[in-house]
């Protein structure tokens, strides 16, 4: 058995009965509760915290980034995705970078206007609420809850607080400024600073009053252009008006009885489904010991082929082939399984990324996993004027390498790193899956890595959701410049702020179906059990 790495974060699981939300800020958890509670649905308290969160952690997401969401409908069992990720500019190609002397050893910095694409979280928020809403509220209505945060104003949280504070930094020392409207007098706000967003307020209520067009055509669109025109880039109020969310379907996994539900590409879904299958050629696992140096040498292993797997094969399946039924066969695996040996693994150099995961499930057992990030803190730090939000520069993981899956073109999604995910039981497709749990850790490539290590916390080790979290995680990180994926050479840390590096999640399940005590016959399966990451400002609610 592995030494005693337990760490508890002195919180109970929540458990209620009818409805219940799960997010990285109490004030945003709060919205999406009062939602269920007006009779909204999964869907729309999901796009109610999405806003909120907006408002209260700008520096990891907001309007001008990108958003996937994952639904399981509690009447038919079905399970739908929206991409809602936006496409690179119709003229950033390969030629023309190249022609500015852009090469894949010298990229653009990762905070430059060439590394916005068109922010797709409006978009998916509308058609969340449109397609999969109760339609008991507006889309008006559910955004109301933000709107009034960003008027009145709220107290920033401490975490928050300091990764405001690290993003402006860093935006600095690359030569760059994040736009007054985030800041107070020039400087990021301290924890408990109350900051007020009348330009996001502003953007909210008009998304809210006419829809998509609100954002994609007119005052916004205009603002967004011209401010990444002002600096270099190369966007059009085109390339904003001809985007729109894709409704997908998902993609999954059996895993010892249970199925792991993730997003297709473009989204790295896919590595988290290449991990389970892995381990699965790996049944004493357990009897390893929970996080015992041998249960980490094959989880770590099992998570670089994975990654090397995601970022040789995974892109814009609009622009290349992906053989994803070639990849998720059980006999590749079997043979990927196989490289795994006792070679000394290779320390690497952190990478990250800052976004937001949350969660909710209604009382009607609808539940939607919901995903939303500007990338790197603020994104590029470009705020369009009288908007009050950063736009992303999540085209920095394009590459620039023409024969690479990833390479850069015009109008293309990039690899994303943003994955929700779902748990069902694994009955046949001609049976409803009974949903067991919403789940998602965020954290760039932490994500898959995240979503593995918290449902084996639950299914192998009968950890609860909370639990589940609080538990020590291991990341094997990516190195851009190499394209290299290594083995972290520091694997646990819960002291400081460092610690969200690891990922910060969030779990809803239905019923305790991880405890191994409790016999099937006496499952309260009605009973919701959340956890909240410690890692982050938030807290699950429920009632």
């Amino acid at each position: 058995m592995g030494t005693d790495l337990t760490f508890s974060s002195r919180r109970s699981p929540v458990v209620c009965l009818h409805g219940c939300v799960a997010s990285s800020q109490p004030l945003a958890s709060s919205i999406g509760l009062d939602v269920l509670k007006r009779g909204g649905n999964a869907a729309d308290a999901a796009v109610a915290i999405a806003a909120a969160l907006a408002v209260t952690e700008p520096c990891s997401t907001g309007p001008g980034g990108d958003a996937f969401c994952l639904f399981y409908n509690g009447n038919t069992g079905e399970i739908r995705g929206i991409n809602g990720s936006g496409h690179s500019p119709r003229a950033l190609t390969l030629d023309f970078l190249e022609g500015q002397g852009y090469t894949a050893e010298k990229p653009p910095s990762v905070f430059d206007a060439l590394n916005v694409t068109v922010p797709g979280a409006p978009a998916c928020w509308c058609d969340t609420v449109q397609l999969l809403g109760s339609h008991k509220l507006s889309l008006q209505e559910v955004l109301s809850g933000a709107v009034e945060l960003a008027e009145v104003g709220f107290p920033v949280a401490e975490l928050t607080a300091h990764h405001w504070a690290n993003w402006v930094s860093a935006l600095r020392d690359a030569g760059k400024e994040l736009g007054v409207e985030l800041m107070i007098d020039g400087h990021a706000p301290k924890c408990g600073q109350v900051f007020q967003n009348t330009g996001l307020a502003r953007t909210l209520k008009e998304l809210g009053e006419r829809g998509k067009p609100a954002f994609y055509q007119g005052r916004v669109a205009q603002a967004i252009v011209d401010v990444i025109n002002q600096n270099g880039g190369v966007m059009t109020l085109g390339d904003l008006s001809s985007h729109d969310s894709e409704v997908i379907t998902p993609i999954s996994t059996e895993y010892k009885g249970v199925r792991l539900w993730e997003l297709p590409p473009n989204s790295q879904g896919l590595a988290a489904l290449l991990m389970l299958n892995i381990l699965e050629n790996f049944p004493q696992l357990k009897a390893k010991g929970h996080n015992s140096s041998d249960y980490i040498h094959v989880l770590v292993e099992a998570v670089r082929l994975a990654l090397t797997d995601a970022l040789r094969y995974l892109g814009d399946s609009s622009h290349v082939t992906i053989p994803l039924e070639t990849l998720l066969d059980k006999g590749y695996s079997h043979q990927r399984a196989q490289l795994i040996s006792t070679d000394r693994l290779e320390p690497g150099l952190m990478t990250g990324s800052d976004t937001v995961y949350f969660c909710v499930i209604d009382s009607e057992r609808n539940a939607c996993s919901f995903v939303n990030s500007n990338y790197m803190g603020f994104g590029t730090g470009l705020v369009p004027k009288d908007c009050g939000f950063s736009l992303q520069n999540r085209g920095a993981n394009f590459s620039l390498c023409r024969n690479h899956i990833n390479c850069v073109a015009g109008r293309k999604r990039v690899y994303h790193t943003i994955i929700p995910a779902l748990l069902s039981d694994s009955t046949t497709t001609s049976q409803k899956p009974r949903l067991l749990a919403a789940l998602g850790v965020m954290g760039a490539f932490m994500q898959p890595q995240g979503h593995v290590q918290v449902l084996l916390n639950m299914m192998e080790f009968g950890m609860n959701p909370q639990q589940a979290l609080d538990a020590p995680r291991v990341y094997v990180e990516y190195d851009h410049k190499t394209q290299r994926v290594f083995a972290s050479s520091f694997s646990f840390t819960h002291t400081g702020h460092k610690r969200s590096q690891f990922g910060r999640g969030q779990i809803i399940a239905v019923g305790d179906w991880w405890n191994p005590s409790v016999t099937q016959g006496d499952r309260p399966s009605r009973v919701l059990w959340a956890g909240s990451d410690p890692r982050a400002d938030g807290c699950a609610q429920g009632y």
